[in-house]
């Protein structure tokens, strides 16, 4: 079981931003691979504190976090921070160490050559549409992006103006003493390469698009508006720089007779005056398939029948929601001669009387249950 973000970074649930940003700093720096050369434990808390970071620092996922938990990025996919590698954190969170690595961070050796710095690729964005019962199961999707890539032929050399560190530092006389600071490189956006040949077709990055066929595996119990992320299926990076994203928004269809809330599935099942006297057996829409309900004999319109297991599996991996089916009984508004003289005898009689009784729940109690 993955260990909670909050506790990685040992801070508490309703921590501000500039707390989480100081709790990752002190672990980054504790832990840093060239703090801890050949140690393979701290290596793993490094990469595990930038996870937490990665979700912690963003409004957006914090907010998904809170709610569902790892399961909230979890899939084979690649889906959210599980993915991080050593690239993934110096090309996101160098400038976060400040100069407690003797200035403008840029990396560390081992990782992008000699503490060249790795660009990444800028993220792409789609939107898959997914039918209830995708949503419920969970469903592979394959779909055809347009993504640049690097093109065969290209070759890169050092770049001239920061020799391949991707920075450019400068030291300013203050009256607290000298001062280094580091930027990118604007002659090669960072990646410490410019091109040296460009095949046919390639832009001034030496990247080409092309399109292909990725496999995206969405976990069952995602909702409208959610977002997955594909991890290196973005745009490439020009020299040794790694890919971007591949972000993918979710957009359920709305399903004819069921309607979602959470994990649980409503279903409005309408039945005539004399089916709700004499009971029936009735068959009504649910993931997978039909599936047939009895009806007893007297039921009441309002009741509210639970087919428990029916509804979607739950984001978090905790079972299933419901199937809710809510009967009404249908009145009909024209009636023959013979039927209206029927009903008017019925008036006085004393079958036709109301009288709810203490296990008939009120409108109110109906509506508490359907949230419990």
């Amino acid at each position: 079981m993955k260990e909670d973000y909050y506790e990685i970074l040992g801070v508490s649930k309703g921590a501000s931003a500039a707390e989480i940003k100081k709790a990752y700093r002190k672990k980054a720096i504790e832990f840093h691979p060239d703090k801890n050369p050949g140690d393979a434990k701290a290596e793993e808390m490094f990469k595990k504190a930038a996870e937490a970071y990665e979700v912690l620092s963003d409004q957006d996922k914090r907010a998904k976090y809170d709610q569902f938990g790892h399961a909230a990025f979890d899939g084979s996919a690649g889906f959210g921070g599980g993915g991080m590698n050593m690239d993934d954190i110096f090309s996101q969170f160098g400038d976060i160490f400040g100069s407690a690595f003797g200035g403008g961070f840029s990396g560390f050796s081992g990782f992008g050559g000699g503490g060249q710095r790795r660009v990444k690729g800028s993220n792409l964005r789609i939107r898959v549409k997914l039918t209830l019962e995708e949503v419920a199961n969970g469903v592979e999707k394959k779909v055809k992006v347009r993504r640049k890539v690097q093109a065969d032929g290209v070759t890169y050399k050092t770049c001239p103006t920061c020799n391949g560190s991707g920075q450019i530092t400068k030291i300013t006389n203050t009256i607290l003493g000298r001062m280094q600071t580091a930027t990118t490189c604007n002659t090669c956006g960072g990646s410490g390469q410019t091109i040296d040949k460009r095949p046919a077709g390639a832009d001034a990055q030496g990247l080409k698009v092309e399109e292909e066929t990725i496999s995206i595996k969405i976990p069952p119990g995602v909702e409208d508006g959610m977002q997955l992320k594909v991890s290196g299926k973005g745009n490439g990076a020009p020299g040794n720089g790694i890919p971007g994203d591949l972000l993918v928004a979710i957009e359920t269809i709305e399903h004819d007779t069921l309607k979602r809330e959470g994990d649980n599935l409503h279903y409005d099942l309408y039945i005539s005056i004399s089916e709700a006297v004499l009971g029936s057996s009735k068959e009504i829409d649910a993931i997978g398939g039909k599936v047939r309900i009895k009806l007893e004999p007297g039921i009441q319109s309002g009741k509210i029948l639970r087919l428990r297991g029916k509804g979607i599996n739950s984001i978090n991996g905790y079972g299933s929601g419901d199937l809710l089916v809510h009967v009404n009984v249908w009145t009909p508004k024209e009636l023959n001669k013979e039927q209206r003289e029927f009903f008017e005898r019925m008036q006085n009689d004393e079958n036709f009387v109301p009288k709810p009784e203490k296990s008939d729940k009120s409108f109110f109690e109906k509506v508490k249950d359907m949230f419990s």
